[in-house]
């Protein structure tokens, strides 16, 4: 009860509102041991449970024009996906139905139908490894031990911060390098099919787009940016033969993975709002295509909520 009329008074009704979206990935059938951290169903379900005791869940698309318009009611959140994982539609959406809640899930549609990003090649390849070193120093990428869940977690997480903001030829080329020396089958399931997202929208659920193939925008140029944002929006379109009104920048951080051009290039697509990965909240002054996105990943309730609190309080705007 504290929690919820402590959200209410920061997050209030009207013309003062103030929007929560909530930003996810996957949704594991069970805990993975590299990376324990994120979500399974278990922890979900308990997520869910408490958004649900303390803010109006609303979908993405509803809560963005009434926050615009002034008239967004007190305690508003949203809950959004990235990316287009198969677990979405296998694992999350049977929480969120029986929550009653709506997600939106911002889809990469080059990986769609047995795809699979670059990031998962190299956790799926570390996981897999059947070493317990790994040798990739003539590659540039140093030396690994890989003799625990930690290790190989750290060896990730090293992996993926060198190559994430290499230009897309020598990321993809670094990328099969490390791939080809572990050398082994790595899975081609991890993404959704068509089939479920328009399952997921059939339920109710909202998609968004996520551009074609989950670039550095920053990086590309002004046609490059605009055909990965058209051509996501319209293949999404021809699957759920409807339209899609709503954009994810790839990353998402406002000033490095997306410029102020990209968010008027998402206006010029169509697209009525988008979300960035900047943390903290959106309110009328904000501009809708540029809001904020935020989860806490404590495992108490309270500090949870404590944590959603913080968010409320010391969110100030941003720009790209």
């Amino acid at each position: 009860m504290i929690l919820k009329t402590a959200t209410a008074l920061l997050s209030p009704s009207g013309k003062g509102s103030r929007l929560s979206i909530l930003i996810f990935h996957r949704v594991l059938a069970k805990p993975d041991p590299i990376f324990p951290g994120e979500p399974d169903a278990r922890r979900f379900d308990e997520i869910l449970s408490w958004v649900g005791r303390w803010f109006q869940v609303l979908p993405l698309d509803e809560a963005a024009s009434r926050l615009s318009a002034g008239t967004l009611p007190a305690r508003a959140l949203a809950i959004t996906f990235d990316d287009g994982y198969a677990d979405n539609a296998q694992v999350a959406l049977p929480i969120l139905q029986r929550h009653g809640m709506v997600a939106t899930f911002f889809v990469a549609t080059s990986f769609l139908d047995g795809g699979r990003m670059w990031n998962d090649t190299v956790i799926e390849a570390v996981r897999g490894c059947s070493l317990e070193k790994l040798e990739l120093a003539d590659l540039g990428f140093g030396t690994y031990s890989l003799a625990s869940f930690d290790e190989r977690r750290q060896a990730i997480e090293s992996l993926l911060g060198q190559i994430k903001y290499l230009e897309p030829g020598p990321r993809n080329h670094a990328v099969e390098a490390i791939a080809g020396r572990i050398g082994i089958a790595l899975p081609d399931d991890l993404m959704m099919t068509s089939g479920q997202v328009r399952q997921l929208r059939q339920a109710g659920m909202q998609i968004g787009a996520h551009t074609c193939s989950h670039p550095i925008l920053a990086s590309l140029s002004d046609a490059e940016a605009m055909a990965e944002i058209v051509n996501g929006k319209d293949r999404l379109e021809q699957i759920i033969g409807e339209s899609v009104t709503l954009f994810a920048y790839p990353n998402g951080k406002p000033g490095r993975d997306y410029l102020a051009k990209h968010a008027t290039m998402a206006k010029a697509a169509g697209f009525a709002a988008a979300v960035s990965t900047a943390p903290g909240v959106s309110s009328l002054k904000t501009d809708p295509f540029q809001l904020r996105r935020f989860t806490p990943w404590d495992r108490q309730p309270l500090k949870f909520g404590v944590r959603m609190l913080a968010n409320l309080l010391f969110s100030k705007p941003h720009t790209a």
